[in-house]
């Protein structure tokens, strides 16, 4: 393929602003991958250090472009200068997945004045962010799916009730009172709930998976009869294909066991004593821990509501306010979300938004009639 940035012409003052851009946002992401590695160790830091030398090449491109032009500094993009600053402050998985967005927008593929080997780059940097950014994810997502979750209930579920009630025209400690006791059964529910799906959940996949220690047992199998065929057999395998894979691996296990073909082996301890238990499902999270970020987010979520009637305000205004509070916190909820599932958080702020707004908006109208209906 020719290189698509021969035969260009003298640089137009757009073209020079456009490359004092990317030069600046170039320099910066290198400086965003230099701060993300000095928070990382072994492989981790390795490669954030490779990705910064690589946009380091890609800002010396804009700089040779640029010529004298280059002298003059300018600020990298608002988004860009945000990464720099989450990387220095926290090093974490938002930053990850933020740099995974950043990377994913390249500019360079639809650019001119880039080539195609940078525009390579940048695609093969947002799945080398990814990979890093999942690991990151893997670590976090039991328990944070338990704290989302349980934020997330404990703001719709309460200022659905609190609006409904107090819709009604109660007065107002009878609407703090249904307030505090629906944070409290609510994030006791959503703890239980959490608690035995985390442990259901671990349960059905312990039995799922395949015994380690029945590798240990292979050598000792009967070469004429070979019963792991049968196991082959049960995951799926034609008998042909698993007699064949099953002796193939039979063979193998008892090569490496030091075994001719009528040796039986003798029986070690490594079969009597088991090797100490190892957390196999570590990303699904434990059910204590699910639980207890369930209970302690539903509740932080839900107490957000009830504040307005804490503070003794009451009717409408206690409403406007219970709202407004809540939807700031819907917008925050779900951009934190979009940023570490690597989708535009807005999009996400503005989901939670709408559908928090439409279950209180439904029990408000509710409340209304039924206020309507004991008043008349």
């Amino acid at each position: 393929m020719p290189d698509r940035i021969a035969n260009r012409p003298d640089p137009s003052p757009a073209d020079i602003r456009r490359w004092r851009r990317y030069l600046a946002n170039e320099r910066a992401e290198s400086a965003t991958y230099r701060a993300l590695a000095s928070r990382r160790q072994g492989e981790e830091r390795r490669i954030l250090l490779a990705l910064s030398e690589a946009e380091g090449r890609h800002e010396q491109h804009w700089r040779d472009k640029l010529g004298v032009h280059a002298e003059k500094k300018v600020r990298p993009g608002l988004g860009t200068r945000l990464l720099t600053g989450f990387a220095r402050s926290f090093g974490s998985v938002f930053t990850l997945a933020l740099m995974q967005n950043a990377e994913t927008r390249s500019p360079y593929a639809d650019d001119p004045d880039a080539t195609d080997q940078m525009d390579a780059d940048e695609a093969i940097h947002a799945e080398v962010v990814r990979s890093l950014a999942t690991r990151s994810r893997a670590r976090m997502s039991g328990t944070f799916r338990a704290a989302v979750f349980g934020a997330n209930d404990g703001l719709v579920s309460n200022l659905a009730l609190v609006l409904g009630v107090g819709a009604t025209g109660v007065p107002a400690g009878y609407v703090l009172a249904t307030g505090i006791s629906g944070l409290l059964a609510g994030a006791l529910s959503m703890a239980a709930g959490e608690y035995v799906s985390v442990s259901s959940q671990r349960e059905l996949l312990r039995a799922s998976t395949p015994n380690p220690d029945t590798d240990r047992k292979i050598p000792a199998l009967d070469v004429n009869e070979n019963e792991l065929a049968l196991v082959y057999r049960a995951r799926g395998l034609g008998p042909d294909e698993a007699k064949r894979k099953a002796t193939e691996t039979l063979i193998v296990h008892r090569v490496a066991a030091g075994l001719g073909p009528d040796e039986t082996p003798e029986r070690t301890a490594a079969e009597v004593e088991p090797e100490p238990e190892t957390d196999e499902h570590e990303e699904i999270g434990t059910p204590m821990g699910a639980a207890m970020s369930s209970f302690m987010f539903f509740a932080g979520g839900a107490v957000i509501p009830v504040l307005p009637w804490i503070f003794g305000m009451h009717g409408l205004p206690a409403i406007v306010l219970a709202a407004g509070i809540v939807g700031i916190a819907l917008l925050l909820t779900g951009g934190i979300v979009g940023v570490l599932s690597g989708a535009a958080p807005w999009k996400r702020a503005l989901r939670q938004l709408l559908i928090g707004y439409g279950a209180a908006a439904v029990t408000y109208l509710l409340g209304l009639a039924f206020g309507g209906v004991v008043g008349g």
